[in-house]
């Protein structure tokens, strides 16, 4: 006995077919219903929210500067696009070579990133790493292992100062 047609995706015979969702169905009509909604209850939420409803682009982080009187080791430019591979590099040389305290060390750039008001580069949305990995939607694993404030601070919790 031969196995029934609809089983390899052929049409039934006689051309019956049975169409859901098409035009003028009751599936068409709750679908366009449900979007039509959903796009004035994104409407009404831009309205509520004058920032994003005015720019019409999601707000660019707020990054704090760094320490006055300081440089950064390559043009803000490049270090926007490549600082991980910078800090993986020198990651695997400190890890591997055991070479310490190189021109992309992570304690170097805590040291000037750090917030003036929370002595931190992840404590508040501001903060230097944070701002811009939120923006960016990355999670920050750094700080699993390395301290996130500056050697001073970090120095001075460890002595048992106030910070």
């Amino acid at each position: 006995m031969a196995a029934p047609r609809r089983a390899f995706g052929a049409s039934p015979p006689r051309g019956r077919h049975r169409r859901t969702g098409g035009a003028g169905s009751v599936v068409a009509a709750w679908g366009t219903r449900a979007l039509r909604a959903a796009l004035w209850g994104l409407l009404a939420a831009g309205l509520h929210f004058p920032a994003f409803a005015e720019s019409g682009r999601t707000p660019l982080p707020v990054i704090e500067k760094a320490k006055a009187g300081t440089a950064c080791v390559e043009p803000g430019d490049v270090m926007r696009r490549k600082h991980m591979d910078y800090l993986k590099h020198q990651r695997d040389e400190t890890v591997h070579g055991g070479v310490r305290g190189a021109k992309y060390s992570l304690k170097d750039c805590i040291d000037c990133h750090a917030s003036a008001k929370t002595a931190s580069v992840t404590k508040a949305e501001t903060n230097f790493c944070v701002s811009c990995h939120s923006y960016a939607a990355v999670k920050i694993d750094c700080f699993e292992c390395h301290s996130n404030r500056p050697r001073a601070v970090a120095q001075a919790l460890a002595k048992g100062a106030p910070k």
